[in-house]
């Protein structure tokens, strides 16, 4: 057991790199979390997952609730032991599905009333029943409950959303405090600062979460949802200034090369996406060079690995033709080998993004690196 604690070890231009300590273990970051929403990695097992460099995994609450449920996770040792994974874990709070689930629910002051995706039956989630259930899943970090809006939501309705979330933010507070007096170092909540593309209500929001508790790190949502890439950027520029420095900075959803390193040139440590594994389940993989589509017949005959930098698995093994015949011929391994790669590419990235921070020369790399990566477009 490690506890909670956060370390800030160099910052460069605006970069940060830091050091996370939780019950299972430590994350330095900028750091990337792959996203098993149903306790699951996509096509990865946790043997894979560690062999990439994965320090922690993102789970959901809402689907770990409707399927198979926390009681039955926690009944076999908890969500740890249920997947299988050692290290760290933060859980989802359900809240991004109030977006995601927009035909398949109803939303009011007390929570959200969701039809089952998987059966049709009603559930429902308050701020309440979210910090239970991430409680008896045992991960390390909880994160409350919270509504999300799409990128392109008017200020009414982000305003809304805004209100609600603060105050189901109170609740989820005054629950794991409870949840918590007997076991502290059990687990840790973190707030969502929401607010859409509205600068001012973004702002509101972050102020009216630092007062209500100090919080061992800060998540924000709603961003990657729609909006155009300047806004995403322009508001994490302004975010930034009125962030604890001491604090790590968790950007929600945000798994694409380009915008996790201007993520990380704008302040922010954490990030997960399902990208990596859903793009490779679909051929496409990253490489220095950019993205490129497998199943582009120009790699029928390539005897190259995917990427000649890269130092995982697929790349160490196999020939940019072989992965393309198991895609030609609906293999699974081929959705193995790219979703593989995928994840080792963001991982790799964040930790040279380490290195050149604490170096102290940020700047000049990632300025290199993405015009390297975006020099050409997929082929």
């Amino acid at each position: 057991m490690t506890g909670f604690g956060y370390t800030l070890d160099q910052r460069d231009e605006g970069a940060r790199a830091g050091t996370l300590s939780l019950p299972h273990g430590l994350v330095e970051t900028p750091a990337f979390m792959p996203v098993g929403t149903q306790g699951t990695v996509r096509t990865l097992s946790p043997f894979d997952l560690e062999a990439v460099g994965t320090q922690m995994v993102l789970a959901n609450t809402y689907h770990l609730h409707v399927r198979p449920g926390e009681r039955t996770i926690a009944d076999l040792g908890g969500l740890h032991r249920f997947m299988a994974w050692p290290g760290p874990l933060l859980t989802d709070s359900g809240g991004f599905q109030v977006f995601s689930l927009e035909g398949l629910r109803r939303v009011d002051d007390d929570g959200v009333t969701f039809q089952s995706h998987v059966d049709g039956s009603t559930r429902q989630l308050t701020p309440e029943k979210a910090i239970d259930i991430q409680w008896q899943l045992g991960s390390d970090i909880a994160m409350a409950f919270d509504q999300v809006v799409s990128g392109g939501a008017d200020r009414s309705v982000a305003e809304d959303a805004v209100r609600r979330t603060t105050a189901w933010l109170a609740r989820c507070l005054t629950r794991h405090q409870t949840l918590a007096a007997s076991q502290p170092d059990k687990q840790t909540l973190w707030p969502i600062i929401q607010g859409g593309a509205h600068l001012p209500l973004r702002l509101s929001a972050l102020r009216d979460a630092l007062q209500q508790s100090s919080w061992t790190g800060i998540a924000v949502g709603g961003l990657a949802v729609g909006e155009p890439k300047p806004v995403m950027l322009d508001v994490l520029e302004h975010l930034e200034p009125e962030l604890p420095s001491q604090q790590p900075r968790y950007l929600m959803g945000v798994g694409f090369p380009g915008d996790l390193l201007a993520a990380v040139a704008r302040g922010m440590d954490m990030f997960d996406c399902v990208a990596p594994t859903r793009n490779g389940r679909n051929g496409s993989a990253y490489t220095l060079d950019g993205p490129i589509n497998i199943r582009n017949a120009a790699y029928r005959a390539d005897a190259r690995p995917l990427d000649e930098s890269c130092d995982c698995e697929t790349c160490r093994t196999y020939t940019r033709g072989y992965i393309r015949h198991l895609f030609v011929a609906d293999e699974l391994l081929g959705l193995r080998l790219l979703s593989l790669h995928n994840v080792r590419f963001l991982i790799r990235l964040t930790q040279d993004a380490r290195r050149a921070i604490l170096a102290q020369r940020f700047g000049p790399w990632h300025r290199e690196w993405l015009d390297r990566y975006n020099a050409r477009g997929m082929t």
